[in-house]
């Protein structure tokens, strides 16, 4: 008999480690695409985006600064303190039920003002991505 799969008790087996990265890379490439070729504000990430960018203005006051520096330069310490994890971590459950693979991994990048590169992402969760990309659409970073 199969059993279910279960992501919190499962190994890290390198196999899905290597899928779970060309998915992640697949994105990013399909992002980069995107934002060649449509206007950053008329782009749409998910069908909620207006609620993702108020929860994200009103978790993260931070990121709504007027000199827009923790958006156009991401601060992987900042995000991934223990703070930042705790309140990241509470902000991510909450989209739990409303957006398909939420938790999945997606590769960000920390300049805006640059290309995807080796030297310019990090890995965030699928939530954070369009939380931090809804943001930047906003305010025309990317």
């Amino acid at each position: 008999m199969t059993q279910k799969f279960d992501a919190n008790n499962a190994q890290n087996l390198l196999e899905i480690e290597k899928q779970f990265a060309v998915k992640a890379v697949e994105q990013a490439q399909t992002y980069w695409n995107l934002i060649e070729k449509v206007q950053p504000r008329e782009l749409k990430l998910t069908q909620i985006d207006d609620e993702i960018y108020e929860h994200t203005m009103t978790t993260f006051p931070e990121l709504a600064e007027s000199s827009h520096e923790k958006l156009t330069k991401l601060d992987e310490d900042w995000m991934k303190s223990a703070d930042g994890k705790k309140r990241w971590r509470d902000f991510i459950e909450q989209y739990k039920d409303k957006v398909k693979d939420y938790n999945f991994g997606s590769l960000i990048r920390t300049d805006a003002r640059q290309e995807y590169g080796e030297t310019n992402t990090i890995f965030v969760t699928r939530i954070q991505f369009y939380a931090i990309e809804v943001r930047s659409r906003e305010i025309v970073l990317v």
